[in-house]
């Protein structure tokens, strides 16, 4: 087929010729944007998350300030409740206080060596500090020096507690042995 020929062919067959065109461009169009429409899809999924997470921001930023002070107040709290690592002699003062308090007798309160935690653990803000007490009294003395301990000033974990008594007598006093540990702040 000559040039001239497939020129006049074109023109017999315009709409025939048209339709082709059409719906191969159509068709180049449709394949082309087909492997556009999963990452599409994706882009507006992540779009959509982004969206939803700032309005649940903004819906929660109106309480942003007392919950800040809130925060700041109960880290407040919880620091004042530490005691410091290095200063014996006010941690054993902590002891002491409770014996008059509850009218016990303290006959050997120790603070056990502390020994910092090995260089692969995460650091951590707290640390426990052990105490090895001894004390005489009666049961409901004794009670109310653990319930005392339990709720009182600084953070307290009973490791161990041995109760027997000083003598063979019904009624005599009592002497318990406690390891435990207290939160603190290096």
């Amino acid at each position: 087929m000559t040039s001239p020929e497939f020129i006049g062919f074109l023109r017999k067959n315009v709409i025939c010729v048209t339709c082709l065109v059409v719906s191969v461009a159509i068709g180049v169009t449709i394949y082309l944007r087909n492997g556009l429409l999963p990452e599409a899809e994706k882009v507006l999924s992540e779009t959509s998350k982004q969206g939803e997470l700032m309005l649940a921001n903004i819906e929660d930023a109106h309480q942003l300030k007392e919950q800040h002070v809130a925060l700041v107040s109960a880290n407040q709290a919880i620091a004042n409740r530490m005691i410091h690592v290095g200063q014996l002699a006010e941690n054993l003062q902590y002891f002491y206080r409770l014996e008059s308090e509850t009218s016990t007798k303290l006959t050997d309160p120790r603070q056990m060596a502390w020994n910092p935690p090995p260089k692969n653990m995460p650091k951590t803000t707290y640390t426990p500090v052990g105490f090895a007490i001894t004390a005489q009294g009666t049961y409901p003395q004794l009670v109310g020096l653990l319930r005392r301990l339990e709720n009182g000033e600084h953070y307290c974990r009973v490791i161990s507690c041995n109760l027997k008594p000083v003598a063979e007598q019904r009624g005599s006093p009592l002497t318990t042995t406690l390891d435990l540990e207290l939160l603190g702040i290096q």
